[in-house]
């Protein structure tokens, strides 16, 4: 930690800390990337091995086929393509061990994760399925655009039969059926007479207790949609849905209500401990935060335009009053991040603790620098330690997760800004929890420790929605992380922590996003990693205040000037004397009274040999001159200071620096005595220097200070 108001800089044990780098690097390699189902903190989808392009050209192909009037069909408009993904069965395969089994029989008909290419009129929306592997057609559905139904998933229509016999029902898919790859005779019909749509099962396509069904409706004496399904068992379904319910329930009480909380307490602080700190504080890191949460809204329409936007002007509705609503709570949570910066900077500040170094300050530049290498470094070991933790908790708890198609890359409208969010999380949640939290909180429980534990449960529970079970394992793992996130924050400051967040984040992020393939994508995948040393470099390269000198050991401030002691008994007066040397005539006090005090020139008076008084008068008895005597003083005193001598005159007698133990007599006189005008030096005795230099004063005198400083 650095003080406040001293040169700010950063010594990191680079040793260490690279040698834990490597270690976690080759852990994360290990079990992470190289195992191709080990894609569980990649937090990455289905690597496809088709373009978007391609599922097109397929889609297209099919688009020909469908049981739709040529009207119609004609009139399809331009399509757009989504991924999708069945959270449910990617769950029962990860959790039942089920992926041999699911990759022999069922993944060629039946893929949880698939390519949804969109159409869409003015009276009909056709959404076209396509295997993102080999770029077959595995399904379809044709909605009415006024229908309220909502495309979620692999949702079906419900069937509208009308006047239809089972037989015409079976001659009307017969044809679709076989154009998808399936034989009908092949088939286990499963459907009655009384019953709607129909519903098929696939021999030999079984995937632990669910088999492969091939479900039909049908509308308007049509097939409406043909879609393979494969239900998980009801007790995992059941198990499911109570584990989203608890999610939901910790997300928003666990985290939204005391996030909330330190949103208010922000505000409150800020206020209170603004003489520490400023309002100017945070300006630019809210923006960046804010502009970075606006992009990753409109990035996200395709997907939030799959989920509610193809149902009609219902739809539209609802669409633009969750964006419009997403933007509000965006805009909230950076005026909570401000507050929480101006707020934590003033607790840390009026501490003397300067976790969050301003620009201004001497060695800011190669701060930043040092604190991005500490932040890569955190970053790959994090990396490491949540693949332990993975490994230690699956077999442990039974951990498994499932996919997710919310954030995916496929479903943004520009992919290649997701790795951006990672700045977003790392600007918002250090600023927020670190920051701000452990220091409000330390400032209530008096120990840091447990503040930076309550603040690091509030932040995992923001993450329980990811589809990770059972949900306590999740929060359990970002305690772990969030208090070395701390750790960082306390022991490197603020700026490190960022780096630290951001490098975790986009190092996953940019793995996503290469995963799509093209050397595009690669590219930025990498120019997102480097990013951060970029602009660490760039802060240190037109920074005013770079380093401190000579700060690599650390900086030692001077010390304070002292001032010169007495001389000491028999020592020399001051460093350097040199006892052959003149003289210096020296002013008065009173003349000049801005003279220093301990200015060592004072020292030479001293030079001059004391004689002993010729009178045993006591000390404090004052010697009167005779009345015939002159009051001129001797030829080597003028003006009551001691002329300059010969170098023979100065080796004449040793020099005593010390008060002689014989009394002397009093110095006392006049100011006209002391004082002696030109006209004395023309009547100087030869000699004068055997008289005792009565103008030499005694500075262990009292007495006779009080006279001197007169």
């Amino acid at each position: 930690m650095n003080p406040v108001g001293k040169p700010v800089q950063l010594k990191p044990n680079y040793k260490w800390l690279g040698i834990l780098a490597v270690i976690a690097l080759i852990v994360f390699l290990f079990t992470q990337v190289f195992p191709i189902t080990a894609s569980d903190t990649l937090e990455t989808s289905q690597t496809a091995s088709i373009t978007e392009e391609q599922a097109i050209q397929s889609a297209n192909a099919f688009k020909e086929s469908l049981p739709l009037d040529e009207r119609y069909r004609s009139t399809l408009g331009t399509p757009s393509v989504t991924y999708v993904t069945e959270a449910g069965l990617s769950g029962y395969i990860a959790r039942e061990k089920l992926n041999a089994e699911y990759t022999r029989s069922i993944e060629k008909l039946a893929p949880y994760d698939v390519f949804r290419v969109h159409y869409q009129n003015s009276s009909y929306s056709v959404d076209v399925d396509v295997h993102m592997n080999n770029g077959n057609v595995l399904g379809f559905t044709i909605r009415p655009v006024d229908s309220v139904a909502i495309t979620m998933g692999a949702s079906m229509l419900a069937s509208d039969d009308g006047s239809l016999s089972l037989e015409d029902k079976q001659q009307l898919a017969s044809p679709l059926l076989k154009k998808l790859g399936y034989d009908p005779s092949k088939l286990e019909l499963q459907t009655t007479d009384i019953e709607t749509g129909l519903d098929y099962i696939v021999p030999d396509a079984k995937l632990g207790e669910s088999a492969l069904h091939v479900k039909l409706t049908f509308s308007n004496d049509q097939v409406a949609s043909i879609m393979p399904t494969i239900t998980p068992p009801a007790a995992y379904t059941s198990y499911i849905e109570s584990q989203t319910r608890l999610a939901m329930w910790l997300t928003f009480l666990g985290y939204g209500f005391f996030t909330l909380v330190l949103g208010v307490l922000a505000i409150v602080f800020a206020s209170l401990k603004r003489k520490h700190t400023s309002f100017k504080r945070g300006i630019i890191l809210t923006l960046v935060y804010l502009v970075v949460s606006m992009i990753s809204v409109f990035n996200m329409w395709p997907y939030l335009e799959r989920m509610y936007g193809h149902s009609g002007w219902s739809g539209q509705l609802t669409l633009l009053f969750l964006v419009a609503l997403q933007l509000v709570l965006n805009i909230m949570m950076a005026a909570l991040l401000y507050f929480s910066l101006v707020g934590g900077d003033g607790l840390w500040r009026e501490r003397g603790l300067n976790m969050w170094p301003r620009s201004r300050e001497v060695g800011y530049g190669k701060y930043v620098l040092h604190s991005a290498a500490v932040g890569y470094l955190f970053a790959i070991i994090l990396l490491g330690v949540q693949s332990i933790i993975y490994l230690v908790m699956e077999p442990a708890f039974g951990v498994f997760s499932s996919t997710d198609d919310s954030s995916s890359p496929y479903n943004m409208l520009v992919p290649a800004l997701f790795p951006l969010l990672a700045w977003m999380a790392g600007i918002g949640e250090e600023g927020v929890y670190r920051l701000f939290g452990i220091i409000m909180l330390k400032k209530l429980l008096r120990n840091t420790f447990v503040a930076a534990a309550i603040t690091s449960i509030i932040w995992a529970l923001g993450h329980t929605l990811y589809p990770i079970y059972p949900v306590y394992s999740r929060p359990i793992e970002l305690l772990i992380i969030g208090l070395l996130f701390s750790f960082v924050f306390v022991r490197y400051g603020f700026i490190a922590a960022v780096f630290a967040h951001v490098m975790f984040d986009t190092i996953l992020m940019s793995f996503s996003l290469m995963t799509l393939g093209g050397f595009g994508n690669i590219s930025l995948g990498i120019i997102y990693i480097i990013l951060p040393a970029i602009i660490a470099y760039g802060i240190y390269r037109y920074s005013r205040n770079k380093e401190v000198p000579d700060s690599y050991p650390p900086y030692v401030p001077p010390a304070p000037p002292t001032y010169m002691p007495m001389p000491s008994q028999g020592g020399a007066p001051f460093p350097g004397h040199n006892p052959a040397a003149p003289p210096v005539n020296l002013p008065h006090p009173e003349e000049h009274p801005n003279q220093i005090p301990n200015d060592p020139r004072r020292f030479q008076i001293y030079q001059q040999p004391t004689q002993p008084p010729t009178s045993d008068a006591p000390r404090n008895q004052a010697t009167t001159p005779d009345a015939g005597a002159s009051t001129t003083p001797p030829s080597d005193q003028v003006d009551g200071f001691s002329a300059q001598q010969s170098p023979s005159q100065q080796h004449s007698a040793p020099i005593s620096l010390h008060k002689d133990s014989t009394p002397t007599t009093d110095h006392s006189m006049d100011r006209e005595q002391y004082h002696s005008t030109n006209s004395h030096l023309e009547s100087t005795d030869s000699n004068s220097t055997d008289k005792p230099q009565n103008d030499i004063h005694d500075d262990n005198d009292p007495d006779k200070k009080n006279d001197s400083r007169d």
